[in-house]
């Protein structure tokens, strides 16, 4: 790992290595559910119908609180609000440890999706606010990255644990977790960062204007909502459902077709961290993620046709996986560039909204798809969701170059 990552991640458990726990363990939780679904029916005494619901009220939670808890985030301070996030989601899978019935884990899930819709307003402001510029996107990508390693181990740990102790034990390890994020922000806080003013307050004290609630919800915030919609849409396809279309579908074993998911979930997490130092080295933060989704796009359709070998379908999806976390420091850019100073909160807020509209719209679609055979559809819908995406991506960066010019003919019509 080249020095410059290593100094911006392990020093003193800086801010970025305390951020990316929390974040790491925010996709813990929000796997754990679906990680233990082989083992929750007998366990519980109900059926994939009802943990589907439960999985729809932690989504639908998260999608209404993150707007408020961005506001929150820029009142109140993001470590205080990223804090009690990881202590309520730690408390909410820690009760099922103790209440096993289906009645307190849709109580749970409830309580899970209000900490989960902390995670994304908190980190970003912290990171907004305590990284220097030059070296943000390779921020973001770490940050990202964490969150996707907290994902992809969820599944082995969990099913791991509740092999030898029972599912109980299972979310008793995943409120640990979210326990020891929340120790490391809690003794960090005084050795990694000198108390700040709130942005409102600097803004007040510099003569500028101070961010009105409403002047947050622009043409380009609301666009870039959208395309988190689409980005949910494009990927939860593949990570969720792609190892039944490649069985049902495809004629896969289901070895290869595990295989398969895992190489695109761990392509994904490494990809981000090339696409940290790609989002470091331009400020065409849009060209970067239109050309990566448009080369996933194609990997996809290939995957789609359905006559690949194996070998190469597995090598198409790892691929086509590598290019998607390839955009998300490039996405976030975007956003950072989007929202007003000080409202960085709120914007984050506002935008990962989209992420949980597209996770409660993809399974209903995708599961459609499937109980009527159309298993090459999944990756079908990836494509076309992926092509969107693209569109929208260089609509946005059109909109960001015009801007750029505009505030350049300023500033020398000032000169």
């Amino acid at each position: 790992m080249p020095a410059g990552w290593t100094i911006m991640i392990f020093p003193r458990f800086n801010l970025l290595t305390q951020v990316s726990a929390g974040h790491l363990v925010s996709h813990l939780h929000m796997m754990a559910l679906p990680a233990l679904l082989p083992v929750l029916p007998g366990a519980m005494g109900v059926g994939f119908v009802e943990l589907g619901l439960a999985l729809s009220v932690f989504n639908i939670v998260s999608a209404l609180v993150q707007a408020p808890l961005g506001f929150a985030v820029d009142r109140f301070g993001a470590r205080r609000i990223l804090m009690a996030g990881l202590l309520l989601g730690s408390c909410s899978f820690g009760s099922l440890a103790v209440f096993g019935s289906y009645a307190w884990l849709l109580v749970a899930m409830a309580l899970a999706g209000l900490a989960n819709g902390v995670y994304h307003p908190a980190d970003y402001a912290m990171l907004s606010a305590g990284i220097q510029g030059s070296r943000m996107g390779r921020a973001f990508s770490i940050h990202t990255f964490s969150g996707f390693i907290g994902g992809a181990m969820a599944p082995g740990l969990l099913m791991g644990i509740a092999a030898l102790g029972g599912v109980r034990w299972a979310f008793a390890a995943t409120a640990l977790a979210g326990l020891v994020a929340w120790l490391l922000l809690r003794t960090g806080a005084s050795a990694t960062e000198a108390p700040k003013a709130h942005p409102h307050q600097e803004a007040t004290k510099s003569g500028a204007p101070t961010v009105r609630p409403l002047s947050i919800l622009t043409p380009a915030i609301a666009m870039l909502t959208l395309l988190y919609v689409l980005l949910s849409l494009s990927t939860s396809s593949i990570e969720k459902f792609s190892v039944s279309a490649l069985v049902g579908g495809y004629g896969m074993n289901l070895p290869w077709a595990s295989t398969a998911v895992t190489a695109f979930l761990f392509s994904s997490a490494f990809g981000v961290l090339a696409g940290g130092a790609l989002a470091d080295r331009t400020r065409r933060h849009g060209l970067v993620a239109a050309a990566a989704f448009a080369c996933a796009a194609i990997l996809t359709a290939l995957v789609a046709w359905g006559r690949l070998p194996e070998m190469v379908l597995v090598l198409c999806l790892g691929a086509a996986g590598f290019l998607t976390g390839v955009i998300a420091p490039s996405r976030d850019m975007l956003v950072r560039a989007a929202a007003p100073a000080g409202a960085e909160g709120r914007a984050f807020g506002i935008v990962s909204t989209g992420f949980n509209i597209g996770g409660a719209i993809g399974p209903v679609l995708f599961g459609w798809l499937l109980d009527r055979g159309h298993f090459g559809a999944i990756f079908g819908a990836a494509v076309v969701f992926m092509t969107l995406t693209v569109g929208l991506t260089l609509v946005q960066e059109h909109r960001a170059a015009r801007r750029r010019k505009l505030a350049a003919f300023g500033g020398a019509t000032a000169s």
